[in-house]
């Protein structure tokens, strides 16, 4: 009996959508810089303080403020390609970014940006990057 191959190519979309197992123990700041928590975690930050962003790992943004002061958002999960293309967008009707805020990946296809996965940010927990120079 031969199988359509419409069957064979649904049950391998299906099983290339099946979440995929993670270690519960794994950091999910490994690869991104060292830093030292410097205060207590804020839900929001003030948009227009933001001076830029740094995409460390599929899940850890570091926002650099205005003023000198870092913030760290670890997301809750994996956002897939985040780490390739380095860039997100969002969209918000407030002049703060908070936890609860959904970003987008940005793909550049074929030259012209499109919005890829969507992911929660986490917290915005105040850093400082730790120097690596043997102590």
């Amino acid at each position: 009996m031969r199988t359509p191959l419409s069957l064979i190519a649904l049950t391998l979309l299906a099983a290339g959508c099946a979440p995929v197992e993670r270690d519960p123990d794994a950091d999910p700041a490994a690869g991104a810089p060292t830093v030292r928590v410097v205060g207590e975690a804020k839900s929001c930050i003030n948009r227009n303080q933001i001076r830029q962003t740094r995409v460390q790992t599929d899940q850890v943004i570091d926002f650099e403020m205005r003023g000198g002061d870092t913030y760290r958002s670890i997301l809750p999960n994996r956002c897939p390609g985040l780490a390739i293309e380095r860039s997100f967008t969002y969209n918000t009707s407030i002049d703060q970014l908070c936890s609860a805020e959904i970003i987008y990946v940005l793909q550049n296809i074929g030259g012209v940006p499109q919005r890829g996965a969507g992911c929660g940010l986490g917290r915005f927990e105040p850093v400082e990057y730790v120097e690596d120079g043997g102590s």
